[in-house]
């Protein structure tokens, strides 16, 4: 069985690469430009003022909804029925979304934690008393939590998983076409050494372990 020639050989694989990597680079482009610019926000954050504003509501549960937290456990954590979820909604603007609240024989607490600020609902569990806490920081500590990943969600995280991914394919494919083009290019791997000496002396000079 005879074996193609080397020039269509690379020729092939070039056109392979070529194909990942435009690819992986249109599938992670515009999150690479959003995930350098947070990695800008979040290095300089201290120099970034937020101001959070607090939204503060209160309500009071009718009795029937009152009479169905009495039948709920004085300790541990579950969700709370959903016809209180829903009565939430629409009296403070709670989407509490089936998370677990703090049950305790006094109280109901429920932590509302989100991306670029902070929440929580705590009910009384004798009087119906209602209270609502919403707290946002502004769009840059949005961003930088999305950056992060901080209470984003699992749908987050898997964006986030699958994106990394793209840019490993997009990194790995364009350092082999680095190889392919180097000979033409002499510059290549000094430039490639040099991506990876700086940071590392950086390191081994500037920061603390």
């Amino acid at each position: 069985m005879k074996t193609a020639p080397a020039p269509q050989r690379r020729s092939f694989w070039l056109k392979q690469l070529h194909q990942c990597h435009w690819i992986s680079a249109a599938l992670s482009l515009v999150g690479l430009l959003g995930f350098a610019v947070t990695g800008f926000t979040l290095n300089h954050a201290g120099q970034i003022e937020a101001k959070p504003v607090v939204i503060d509501h209160k309500a009071t549960l009718p009795a029937d909804l009152i009479a169905l937290l009495a039948k709920g456990p004085t300790e541990g954590k579950r969700p709370l029925p959903i016809r209180v979820e829903t009565w939430l909604d629409k009296a403070v603007d709670a989407d509490i979304a089936r998370r677990d609240g703090e049950w305790t024989a006094e109280e109901v607490y429920v932590a509302l934690a989100r991306p670029g600020g902070d929440a929580w609902i705590s009910i009384d569990r004798e009087t119906g008393a209602v209270e609502h806490e919403k707290t946002t920081r502004g769009a840059i500590s949005l961003l930088n939590d999305l950056h992060k990943g901080r209470n984003a969600g699992k749908a987050w995280g898997w964006f986030i998983d699958i994106f990394a991914g793209a840019c490993v394919i997009f990194a790995v494919t364009g350092l082999i076409l680095l190889q392919f083009h180097a000979r033409a290019r002499p510059l290549t791997w000094p430039l490639v050494a040099g991506g990876l000496v700086i940071p590392l002396l950086l390191v081994i000079l500037f920061v603390h372990l």
